[in-house]
């Protein structure tokens, strides 16, 4: 594996890169998306998660779990709450 990717094992590591990704993508401060829940709603009720902010994100998650992402691997939805957020990225992980 390549310096920085994760073993994909351990959920709890899915999260914790997924919380530290929004904080970097989004620019939201450390606390505030540890406060995320499942229902905390992403795109379209942050202002800082826009399209592109999508594929800064997307991006970020191939590089972090050395894996690709096609564009049929993800829908919209995918990015509506955290709790979807994470679902999708433990399965993308497991590619």
């Amino acid at each position: 594996m390549g310096e920085g990717v994760l073993a994909l094992e351990d959920g709890g590591e899915v999260e914790a890169t997924l919380r530290a990704l929004l904080v970097e993508v989004l620019g939201l401060s450390s606390a505030r998306v540890a406060g995320f829940d499942s229902e905390t709603e992403l795109f379209g009720a942050l202002p800082e998660f826009d399209s592109m902010a999508v594929a800064n994100l997307l991006t970020g998650i191939e590089e972090r779990f050395g894996i690709l992402i096609e564009d049929d691997d993800v829908e919209a939805e995918d990015f509506m709450t955290f709790g979807r957020l994470l679902s999708r990225t433990r399965a993308l992980s497991l590619h």
